[in-house]
């Protein structure tokens, strides 16, 4: 069976983080795409999925603008959607695997944060180069002769690899808390955390045991280690 081809369609010329990583990010979901930039709003009506054009957001006909008067709405931090977080919000889970927790990672430290500074919600948001800003970078200057989809579908190469390593990264964190918070409850001695494998466990600990005074693990040369439980996050 043929597999069915998603026209995708987000607007022409100059590209920023959001529309970039909300291709990205169903390019992870959809095998098969066609992607047109482009204002045309004859052409983007007929397309399968719009993001960050066209004035509608709908997500139940997959409508994910957010520069309509009013916006798409907001978390209840109050950083407000762009299509990143649109597309996030519908498809985010699925994209995962099917895990809310690790979707609700990335939201947390990647989604609402291009969407922040998408947005100018930048209050609280880190200074110095963005990765919002390293996307824009992949904008042709005026220097340059580059097609502007040629340098877009390259941003979206690059936005997705770091995507999957921002999933494979939550992924590694959440699987490793319940590895450890496992170790903790089986315990014969509370001050000592016997880990079967080693997993990153310091936050985990902390958070969780008031009484763990050394964590034991095995290391890659085949030998046990064993670590001091520090008083907090950054101390010895």
């Amino acid at each position: 069976m043929t597999e069915q081809v998603k026209l995708i369609a987000t607007h022409n010329g100059n590209f920023h983080a959001d529309d970039v990583f909300a291709v990205a990010a169903l390019k992870h979901i959809l095998p098969s795409i066609k992607l047109i930039r482009t204002r045309d709003l004859n052409v983007i009506a007929k397309a399968d999925i719009v993001l960050d054009v066209g004035g509608i957001y709908d997500p139940k006909t997959d409508r994910f603008d957010h520069h309509q008067k009013g916006g798409a709405g907001a978390r209840e931090n109050g950083i407000p959607f762009s299509s990143f977080g649109l597309i996030w919000q519908k498809y985010g889970v699925e994209i995962c695997s099917g895990s809310k927790e690790i979707a609700d990672s990335l939201d947390k430290n990647l989604v609402s944060v291009i969407d922040a500074i998408d947005c100018g919600h930048v209050e609280g948001v880190q200074t110095g180069i963005s990765l919002s800003q390293t996307i824009s970078m992949f904008n042709p200057t005026w220097q340059e002769e580059s097609s502007f989809d040629e340098c877009f579908n390259e941003a979206v190469d690059y936005a997705s690899r770091l995507l999957t390593r921002f999933i494979a990264a939550a992924s590694g964190g959440i699987n490793a808390k319940e590895i450890v918070a496992n170790a903790i409850e089986k315990a014969a001695d509370p001050r000592v955390i016997v880990l079967e494998q080693y997993t990153p466990w310091k936050t985990t600990v902390l958070r969780m045991s008031q009484n763990a005074l050394f964590v034991v693990y095995p290391s890659e040369t085949g030998q046990w280690r064993i670590q001091t439980v520090p008083v907090e996050l950054g101390t010895i």
